[in-house]
């Protein structure tokens, strides 16, 4: 939990703007003096409803040459979000508006949300972050179709959520494209 608040001071610390693609990129040093380039988090699914709140984030990472998926849940609320939890077998799938599905495969150990309270606002904060890596083939997929449906298998259970072509977001209040966020952002990662 520490190296994820570490993570996410340094995320917005070090925010940047890529000059060439109009990419928008979040900075972290690595321990071993190297440099990994992210794009800004990207908010996919929102859901409020009396008093909770849920949040599924994107980002994109190069690692070494390997892209990445950097996913996050977040969950708000008065009472006590539900736990949910992420392992080896978890996965991600991903329905094109083509039909096709494309598989993510989880690069994460067992880790589940962990619960931070909110002083401020009085509320019960439960954040889940993970990584995902993309299937042979998948990349060039998701870099010529929109996305319509996401899928992600935790430990404990299987949810849905669908995409929205423009998500008008009430809390962030900016809007939000999710159904092209790859065929938007890929290319930074390139």
């Amino acid at each position: 939990m520490k190296k994820f608040f570490i993570l996410l001071l340094l995320s917005t610390t070090f925010f940047t703007h890529a000059q060439k693609n109009d990419c928008e990129y979040t900075v972290v040093s690595s321990e071993d003096g190297k440099e990994l380039k992210s794009t800004k988090e990207y908010l996919m699914y929102e859901k409020v409803f009396g008093g909770t709140s849920q949040f599924m984030f994107f980002s994109l990472t190069n690692s070494e040459g390997v892209p990445i998926l950097n996913f996050q849940l977040l969950a708000k609320s008065k009472e006590f979000p539900k736990v949910y939890c992420l392992d080896r077998a978890s996965k991600i799938y991903i329905q094109l508006t083509n039909g096709k599905i494309i598989t993510l495969i989880s690069a994460t150990e067992d880790q589940c949300s962990g619960l931070v309270y909110d002083e401020n606002e009085k509320n019960n904060l439960r954040i889940l972050t993970g990584t995902f890596l993309f299937t042979k083939g998948s990349l060039g997929e998701l870099e010529q179709n929109a996305i319509s449906f996401i899928r992600v298998k935790y430990v404990n259970d299987t949810v849905d959520y669908p995409v929205k072509k423009e998500l008008d977001s009430e809390t962030m209040k900016k809007k939000y494209f999710p159904e092209g966020y790859f065929i938007n952002n890929l290319k930074c990662i390139q």
